[in-house]
């Protein structure tokens, strides 16, 4: 099953926040074998139901999202599930899954602390 992954940011109407979003989705398609796409949750185009139906369109058929939130609030606990839920109904052969987000991953803690130390080395 042909996969692909969503990175979610919140979005906003201002073009230089959604700069460091773009550049990050350039990188990280550079470097993922995995395409790699951000959407935004308001605010902003493209959205998570554009990114979706992108996605399908191109074959993929299992897709996560990553939320790009340090944790999981109101949107991520009751406005993208109700998102996903009707977008598994308009795609039923896809399979959505809702990742944590992404500052609940070790992984995410361990880059922090090397910024802190590099910074306090700098």
């Amino acid at each position: 099953m042909s996969h692909a992954l969503i990175l979610l940011a919140h979005g906003s109407s201002d073009a230089r926040w959604r700069a460091p979003f773009e550049a990050l989705e350039s990188d990280l398609q550079a470097r993922l074998e995995t395409p790699a796409v951000v959407a935004y949750m308001e605010l902003s185009e493209p959205s998570l139901e554009t990114r979706v139906a992108e996605c399908h369109a191109q074959g993929h058929r299992r897709i996560d999202i990553l939320p790009l939130f340090f944790a999981a609030g109101r949107h991520l606990r009751q406005d993208v599930p109700a998102q996903l839920d009707a977008l598994r109904t308009q795609y039923p052969d896809a399979t959505l899954t809702l990742l944590d987000p992404v500052g609940q991953h070790p992984a995410f803690v361990e880059a922090l602390a090397g910024i802190v130390t590099a910074r306090a080395g700098a």
